[in-house]
């Protein structure tokens, strides 16, 4: 399926549309910082229109995952080719992109997400040039992840989103700024180190026929990848349930638990989340981290099968720290941000131990609760962004009464607490629902006591609102005004998807269905397959 403008596909368009907003921005002069703003803006709303569209014609019934036949929206030509003498031939690297429907709703959360970050980013005033100019390449790194389907494309596109990170928080966060952004460096970077040595593994055990010359040649394509067939029986990563198979899974895993993150790879995103800007906050936990589990999902799952079903359980149990640790954190915080930080961790527990699972309703309950926690969590830290721009403090204990005060933003605030903790009727409670629901299938017990952590996230959140909104409100906030109207436009339409995914789950279930099936069966198929299952 393809779909163009201008003769270019609109999967470019979605990727580049922000590189072409911050070369504007760029020649913009530094003191027009109103154009800067609403030449950023102009463009993210631009994406998200592409990206309604690729929602609204992104067929159902196509279930992408390892068929090439099947992606959606493709587009492939030769990018880099260079012919050598050396022992390992021509190097062939495509320009390849695609969508699915493991793909698809982490296009539309990033494009959205990113939209509303820089709504969020209106009264920056420092270096306000710059600091649009990184967002926007900040954005096209983030969606360049989701469409990329050559290991090669997806590892820049990786890369490119860590360098405006680092800025953006070193340069614009709070007094630790310095130190947490370069934690996240560090981190990020062994990850990226270790992904790039399982790519060259794959990358010279995987071989397939050019079309052009005819001779075999090494490739990156993930499709390819996939494919036991394509790999030389002679090379490092053949066969299945070999030593080096399962060492390149872990190097692939820990590359991405980092990003997720996963215990005790997680320490990074506190410092990270409380000294970012609150734009950066929600794109941290509204995109970031999920980009984490859907690398498990596009990578590690569908190439390395066997050593994903092989680990299962460590994962499942991975999964079950999270969440009860990250909830015992969030409970015992006092700073606002700290405490939606670790509850992230909490919650991305649930999407582990979901896709854990191996079956559809598990697979279904991550891949929602990736997208619902990424709305959630978005609304929650655009909430203490709000409260923190008044009051330039973050303190739980500070407050009281607030209810009083601002009731629209109070009202709001309900909305994303109780989606976070789960409730009936928001988009929190299926996601999670179905998570445990899989998990149950898999890991009786281990879900059981994961489970637990859904009465502490209640414990947590309904603490905070009782510290923060009930009472009696200082005489200092006296002077406290409710929420503008550029702050309705960032909430509202997150607490519209809440609500609608709550009540009419199917809107995004029905995207994501073929494709967790197929990656379900494919999965068990090629994990069994050296079991004689």
């Amino acid at each position: 399926m393809e779909q163009t403008f201008l003769n270019i596909g609109i999967l470019t368009w979605l990727t580049f549309l922000p590189v072409v907003g911050m070369i504007v921005v760029l020649l913009l002069p530094k003191e027009q910082k109103t154009a800067v703003r609403w030449t950023s803006l102009a463009f993210t709303l631009a994406q998200v229109v592409f990206a309604g569209i690729l929602f609204a014609k992104f067929d159902r019934n196509l279930a992408g995952v390892n068929s090439a036949e099947t992606m959606q929206f493709t587009e492939l030509f030769n990018w880099i080719s260079v012919k050598s003498t050396a022992w390992f031939g021509t190097i062939k690297i495509d320009y390849y992109l695609g969508v699915d429907g493991i793909s698809m709703p982490m296009v539309l959360l990033t494009a959205l997400i990113s939209c509303i970050a820089v709504i969020s980013s209106w009264n920056i005033e420092k270096s306000v040039k710059g600091y649009f100019a990184l967002l926007l390449l900040l954005d096209t790194g983030m969606m360049g992840v989701f469409v990329a389907l050559d290991f090669f494309l997806f590892y820049i596109f990786w890369e490119v989103m860590l360098l405006p990170m680092y800025f953006l928080i070193g340069v614009w966060g709070g007094p630790r700024r310095e130190y947490a952004a370069i934690k996240f460096f560090l981190y990020t970077l062994l990850g990226s180190v270790l992904l790039l040595l399982a790519m060259l593994a794959l990358y010279f055990s995987v071989t397939v026929v050019d079309p052009a010359s005819g001779e075999r040649i090494h490739t990156f394509n993930m499709m390819a990848m996939m494919n036991p067939a394509n790999y030389d029986p002679q090379s490092l990563l053949a066969g299945a349930h070999t030593y080096w198979r399962y060492v390149a899974y872990l190097a692939v895993f820990i590359g991405f638990a980092i990003k997720v993150p996963i215990f005790p790879f997680h320490t990074w995103l506190p410092d990270a989340h409380v000294e970012a800007p609150t734009a950066i906050s929600v794109i941290l936990a509204g995109v970031l981290l999920k980009m984490g589990t859907y690398g498990l999902l596009r990578i590690a799952f569908p190439i390395f099968p066997d050593a994903a079903l092989y680990y299962l359980y460590p994962l499942a149990f991975v999964g079950f720290i999270n969440i009860i640790y990250g909830a015992f954190c969030a409970m015992a915080q006092k700073d606002f941000k700290k405490l939606i930080a670790y509850s992230s961790v909490s919650h991305m527990g649930i999407v582990i131990l979901g896709m854990a699972a191996m079956n559809t309703q598990g697979m279904l309950g991550g891949m929602m609760q990736m997208f619902n926690h990424g709305t959630i969590t978005a609304m929650l830290f655009l909430i203490v962004g709000v409260i923190y721009d008044r009051t330039h403090t973050r303190g739980l204990d500070d407050f009281g009464g607030l209810m009083n005060k601002m009731p629209k933003y109070s009202g709001i605030m309900v909305v994303a607490f109780f989606a976070a903790i789960g409730l009936p009727g928001l988009s929190g409670f299926i996601s999670e629902a179905f998570s445990f629901l899989g998990a149950f299938q898999t890991f009786r017990w281990l879900t059981v006591a994961s489970a637990f952590g859904i009465v502490l996230t209640a414990g947590y959140m309904l603490w905070t609102l009782q510290r923060v909104f009930l009472g009696t409100l200082p005489e200092k906030w006296n002077g406290l005004t409710d929420v503008t109207g550029r702050e309705l436009v960032m909430l509202v339409p997150l607490g519209i998807i809440v609500l609608v995914l709550g009540v009419y789950p199917n809107l995004m279930l029905d995207v994501m269905n073929t494709s967790a099936n197929a990656l379900v069966d494919f999965v068990k198929a090629g994990g069994g397959m050296a079991v004689g299952n």
